[in-house]
């Protein structure tokens, strides 16, 4: 079709002539509303940008080498819950002073709190010294993942639907040992 019969033809019907494929022989032209198109094309683009924001979220969550036992449950608790948002976890531990002598107290620690959370969280990131600090990058497991799928699909407190959950491993390195605890 000539180009003088296509603009017609998008007059007569109140649409707009749109060149989608410019490299082909001979080029391809739509009709079409272009601002409904322009509008549709910079939604979908918002749209990803939220997704792949989302996607890559991580949290921190701070430890020190002398804490109580008390203290490491709340942050076990605390790391759970930002997990079951599904956000990648990076746990650390921050020496002060004379602490930086005594790592194997901080891996005390972490360890604890990998143990803590083996049942919701995967071990992407081994412990590893960045200067003063000492961390672990946790994700959520994929058990985890399926279980709030099962949760948000059949309902959580439906009678007779148990959700099965295996336990999950966690690897934490200490020095040359790996050592690996399961739920």
């Amino acid at each position: 079709m000539s180009i003088r019969d296509a603009l017609e033809l998008a007059d007569g019907e109140g649409l707009d002539l749109v060149e989608v494929g410019p490299n082909q022989v001979p080029p391809v032209c739509r009709l079409l509303d272009y601002g409904r198109f322009k509008f549709k094309q910079n939604k979908k683009q918002k749209e990803a940008r939220k997704i792949s924001r989302s996607a890559s979220r991580q949290k921190e969550v701070r430890l020190s080498p002398v804490m109580s036992d008390n203290d490491i449950e709340t942050k076990i608790k605390t790391t759970k819950h930002l997990l079951a948002e599904g956000a990648k976890v990076r746990v650390f531990v921050r020496f002060r002073g004379r602490q930086h002598a005594h790592p194997e107290i901080a891996m005390k620690v972490l360890r604890k709190v990998a143990e803590g959370v083996a049942t919701v969280a995967k071990l992407e990131k081994p412990p590893g010294m960045e200067g003063r600090v000492l961390s672990i990058l946790l994700a959520p497991s994929a058990q985890q993942k399926e279980r709030d799928r099962q949760e948000k699909s059949a309902g959580a407190t439906a009678p007779g639907n148990p959700v099965a959950a295996a336990p999950a491993a966690v690897a934490v390195a200490d020095g040359d040992n790996e050592i690996e605890e399961s739920a």
